[in-house]
């Protein structure tokens, strides 16, 4: 593969078919040229670059993530090889050895034919489109030249450490014997957090939890609906305090309520932020520009200071050193820790819902009760236009006596609705999150006022 496909540098990450758009050919280029954008990031020699690796279970994983540490040995780098782990675990490994930058070969939530990579810089602070991942395109297309070799490579063992790391973060011992669901889609979860759960004394039920490429079951995607209608089923068949469900790499986490509904981003976004200011009274917490307010009205209740955002990981990483904000969340299910290299995390969620619902002493759908009677959310809707930016334009006109911001795509505030539209980075698509304080019917109507511009 001489030449790369373009497409294949995304937003966030590097991610393509594998074979026809992303090789272990492409993946040599790739990791030599991540290791000079790192050594440039640094202002490092290569040869003194110290940079980590992980792979998941994708059936063409351990090719690939063999390829890219190949790449990064060429140009002389010195590569800890953590193997198989979930895609946090490479976060901890670059910030807990303060190494100067690491990638994960992982597709995340994509189905099985694809592979990919995710790489980050010192602090596990995420490369993007903005901000290194076109370097590397522009690297391999500017022609490598021979390599001048003299890499080296450690094997780390890093599961009992990390797990460890991850208990520091609740307190253990607070933690009941819930009956828990929990739904790893066959990807990284089981060996990540299943020790974890399994120390805790849960009632647990598992389903797909062992690692296998091959996706038997369903897609390692629970935002798409039919990926969870397994374990809503489950949870009410068992009668089970919660349930919890993983993407392929495991750094997201969704969960489920006691009566089998599942439970919003923003909603556990706002449970979230409330469980970290009592641990941090008074702290900053990020929540992104598609949020429902109960996100940021929850924070300010709750004696924090709430911070808006851009989509993205690499932004809230950012921005939570910038500002120093103990816990940031994401609607799609993306929760970043201060303490934990301001890293996303599908372990930490998991444990502190379980802190939290052990000290509430209700279930789950009564302490999201008051949120989903106040706060009418419409979800993400994907609408495919052929000007994503003409329609943007086209509704800040529409609604020109609005508050009005382009944080992010265009939002628009009223005090008792408000909805914003971004565009896709990656294909001609325009999405949507809608709320009303009012009613759900309201709610209802504002959307579709709003797809009928975006539509017509």
């Amino acid at each position: 593969m001489s030449v790369l496909a373009p497409d294949i540098f995304k937003a966030y990450d590097i991610r393509g078919l594998y074979g026809s758009e992303l090789d272990e050919e492409a993946a040599l280029l790739i990791g030599r040229a991540f290791a000079r954008v790192i050594g440039s990031l640094q202002d490092k020699p290569v040869a003194e670059l110290r940079l980590g690796l992980g792979r998941d279970m994708r059936l063409q994983a351990p090719s690939m993530a063999a390829a890219y540490r190949d790449g990064m040995l060429e140009e002389g780098a010195t590569v800890l090889d953590a193997g198989l782990v979930a895609t946090e675990m490479l976060y901890y490994l670059v910030g807990s050895r303060e190494l100067d930058g690491g990638l994960m070969c992982t597709a995340s939530h994509n189905p099985k034919a694809y592979t990919g990579a995710k790489l980050v810089r010192r602090g596990a602070i995420a490369l993007s489109g903005d901000a290194g991942i076109g370097d590397v395109r522009r690297i391999i297309e500017g022609g490598l030249g021979e390599p001048p070799g003299g890499g080296q490579v450690e094997q780390v063992e890093l599961f009992d450490e990390f797990h460890e790391a991850a208990l520091g973060f609740v307190d253990a011992d607070a933690i009941k014997p819930l009956r828990v669901v929990v739904d790893g889609g066959n990807g990284m979860a089981g060996p990540m957090v299943g020790p974890l759960l399994e120390r805790l004394g849960l009632q647990l039920e598992t389903a797909y939890w062992t690692p296998n490429g091959e996706f038997p079951d369903h897609e390692p995607n629970p935002l798409l609906p039919e990926n969870r209608e397994f374990i809503m089923a489950e949870v009410l068949r068992n009668g089970a305090d919660l349930g919890i469900a993983w993407d392929g790499d495991a750094d997201r986490c969704f969960f489920i309520d006691d009566r089998g509904a599942f439970v919003d981003g923003d909603f556990l976004c706002a449970l979230l932020s409330d469980s970290m200011l009592a641990k941090y009274p008074g702290a900053k917490i990020l929540y992104d520009v598609r949020a429902s307010w109960a996100v940021p009205d929850t924070v300010r209740a709750a004696g924090g200071t709430p911070l808006i955002n851009r989509v993205g990981h690499a932004y809230f990483k950012a921005r939570m050193r910038e500002e120093g904000a103990v816990f940031g969340g994401e609607v799609s299910g993306h929760y970043y820790f201060r303490d934990f290299y301001c890293a996303d995390s599908g372990t930490l969620p998991a444990l502190l819902v379980l802190e939290l619902l052990s000290g509430a002493g209700v279930p789950i759908s009564e302490l999201l009760g008051p949120l989903r009677s106040k706060y009418f959310i419409s979800g993400e809707i994907n609408s495919e236009v052929e000007d994503p930016h003409g329609k943007m334009e086209l509704l800040a006109e529409r609604y020109a006596d609005a508050r009005q911001s382009r944080l992010d795509g265009v939002s628009i505030d009223y005090d008792d609705w408000h909805f914003n539209v971004r565009p896709s980075n990656t294909e001609p698509l325009l999405r949507l999150c809608l709320e009303s304080l009012r009613s759900r019917e309201h709610m209802a109507e504002k959307r579709d006022e709003v797809l009928a511009v975006i539509r017509s």
